[in-house]
């Protein structure tokens, strides 16, 4: 059976890796990124660049990973959008990490042309991406998501979760990201908590992840919390946003959501520290992570790096690639 020729549109830290791993699989795929220059290293690896999003109207499916909804609507519906045609892909697949509701006008648009809507967003970052770790949630109609299983599969090597019709995938990755938010808020309470103590952050971080609480993401941001390094794979302004979409949804459903609420208000107190720093904006681009420094700030602790590499649990997998 011959396979989906692909089109993708999003070239960033997510994007671009996402899209390498079906190119690399052998598919066709056809890429758009508004910095063109982002997507130009996939183009030397096997992948077709074209000039516009028009230009992947005839692909059999069309995959967005962007970072809100009003890009996405960009890209389906704009000016040389990909519908801003007569032809249209049959299948839409976004990765992204948008509202239901954003998710709903979609859908609605996409059946409108006779096209397809699958939802599909991920838990992971770029590092998960490559090293095969990374995992998707899917809803929409059940027959389009068993055809194109395979792509999904083929980006989101970890795991694939098929939750039923609609926008359920959504209402699943904004709980995912709460949990994201509450679990890092801890994270960086308890660890400033045993540094006061006198325990160094890479000995109670070990202990942490070889316990029965921890994770694949506790092991892969110790090196993190450890030495500082504040690399970006997922901003504060996004999790801000994750965390008032979690909000929004519980204020909907009428669902008591005091934990998040919390970790809100405190997240934003990060914001209020970025702004004693030289460069605001830049501290604000750096990873989320880095609220262990306004907890500390908050505890009167002065942080300094361990200087002590830890394994992120992601480099085996990555060498072996």
């Amino acid at each position: 059976m011959a396979r989906h020729t692909i089109g993708w549109v999003g070239m960033g830290r997510m994007g671009f890796p996402m899209a390498e791993r079906l190119v690399k699989a052998g598919y066709d795929v056809r890429i758009w990124n508004r910095t063109r220059s982002k997507a130009e290293p996939l183009a030397e690896a096997g992948a077709t660049l074209v000039d516009s999003p028009r230009d992947l109207a005839d692909v059999d499916v069309l995959c967005t990973m962007v970072s809100t909804g009003a890009d996405v609507e960009q890209v389906y519906f704009g000016e040389n959008g990909v519908m801003s045609g007569d032809a249209s892909p049959r299948i839409m697949l976004d990765w992204s990490s948008i509202s239901t509701e954003q998710s709903a006008d979609l859908r609605e648009k996409v059946n409108g042309r006779g096209s397809k809507f699958l939802c599909s967003p991920v838990s992971g970052n770029g590092k998960c991406v490559k090293s095969g770790k990374l995992s998707a949630v899917v809803s929409g109609p059940e027959d389009v998501f068993k055809e194109v299983e395979d792509v999904i599969q083929t980006v989101a090597a970890n795991g694939v979760a098929y939750v039923g019709e609609g926008e359920l995938a959504r209402f699943c990755k904004i709980a995912h990201n709460v949990f994201l938010g509450v679990v890092t808020q801890n994270l960086a309470e308890i660890t400033v908590l045993a540094e006061k103590a006198g325990v160094p952050r890479k000995a109670f971080l070990d202990f942490i992840n070889n316990s029965v609480m921890g994770s694949i993401f506790t092991r892969y941001k110790t090196n993190a919390l450890v030495n500082l390094d504040w690399t970006t794979t997922f901003t504060p302004e996004l999790l801000r946003k994750d965390l008032d979409l979690g909000l929004a949804a519980g204020r909907k459903l009428d669902v008591t959501m005091p934990v998040t609420a919390t970790t809100r208000e405190q997240l934003q107190a990060h914001f209020g520290m970025a702004q004693l720093k030289d460069d605001p904006e830049g501290y604000l681009a750096k990873d989320f992570a880095a609220i262990l420094e306004t907890v500390a700030q908050h505890s009167g602790l002065d942080l300094v790096s361990e200087e002590t590499p830890y394994p992120t649990g992601l480099e085996v997998q990555e060498a072996a690639e």
